[in-house]
């Protein structure tokens, strides 16, 4: 007993290191923001600069379009993440709860894409985008990830755990595929839907180079290529760097706060599968 306990005390505190290290470097990002450049190249001194001015904050929009790069973000991430979770809610509804030939081969055909290193289909997508036409359009940044095969998965393994017996139930009432997976389905899998919002709006806001590549009107751009214009030439304003990307990680926090509970149990649920 006595053994259990020490073992318990040491992994909280190999955690408790570990968080440590983890939010540090975030929390010197923070009080940094504060700082002017100066300070916070300042090779002599204190661990953290010290906090000054508010002339970051100030400066971010006069320098660049800040705010409305900050709304095309939160456009394309939301736009994604809503209609991939809509995508993978339903194709997990098929391959778990409809019967048809060919279903676990299709299943995982999409499970090994998986498997391709993403860098790998840039230069394709890149040459599909420009036949297209849709060079320095959204059509070019929402099209190619509609559907996710991680969501998929996720979804495919969650709703094969709901009973059969309701699906049945259902379709006795007269309910047809569209009601039983609207109304049914979708409330049933709010774990998973939990989940996956938080995993793909992080995925999407922080992506830096398909952006880059397919975006060149200074107006269409995404946060995460405009804080690019805080490095100059010959140096960079690390100060208004700090104080973009403090209020650039705030969607990504609300969104953790409001799901997270739903969040644990989903993953829980699907890998427990």
């Amino acid at each position: 007993m006595r053994a259990r306990k020490m073992w318990s005390w040491i992994l909280t505190g190999m955690l408790f290191i570990l968080a440590l290290i983890t939010i540090i470097p975030f929390v010197w990002m923070f009080i940094s923001s504060f700082a002017p450049n100066s300070e916070i190249v300042k090779v002599s001194g204190g661990i953290f600069p010290k906090p000054t001015t508010l002339s970051n904050y100030r400066g971010i929009q006069e320098k660049f379009d800040f705010l409305r790069l900050f709304l095309n973000s939160l456009f394309v991430s939301s736009f994604k993440t809503v209609v991939i979770i809509y995508t993978s809610a339903a194709l997990g509804y098929v391959f778990s709860k409809m019967r048809f030939r060919g279903r676990n081969l299709i299943f995982g055909i999409v499970l090994s894409t998986m498997m391709v290193p993403w860098a790998v289909t840039i230069i394709p997508q890149y040459e599909m985008m420009t036949k297209f036409g849709w060079l320095d359009t959204y059509k070019a940044l929402l099209a190619p990830g509609l559907v996710n095969a991680f969501g998929v998965f996720l979804f495919r393994q969650s709703i094969g755990g709901i009973p059969d017996e309701i699906v049945e139930a259902a379709k006795l009432d007269g309910a047809g595929d569209a009601v039983i997976f609207h109304r049914i389905i979708l409330p049933m899998s709010r774990n998973s839907i939990s989940a996956l919002a938080i995993f793909t709006f992080l995925w999407n806001w922080e992506d830096y180079l398909w952006p880059f590549l397919m975006i060149t009107d200074e107006k269409k751009q995404l946060l995460s290529v405009g804080l690019k214009m805080f490095s100059g030439r010959y140096g960079t304003d690390y100060g208004g760097l700090f104080a973009a990307t403090s209020i650039a990680i705030i969607p990504v926090l609300v969104v953790y706060v409001v799901f997270q509970k739903q969040f644990i149990a989903g993953v829980a649920s699907g890998s427990g599968k």
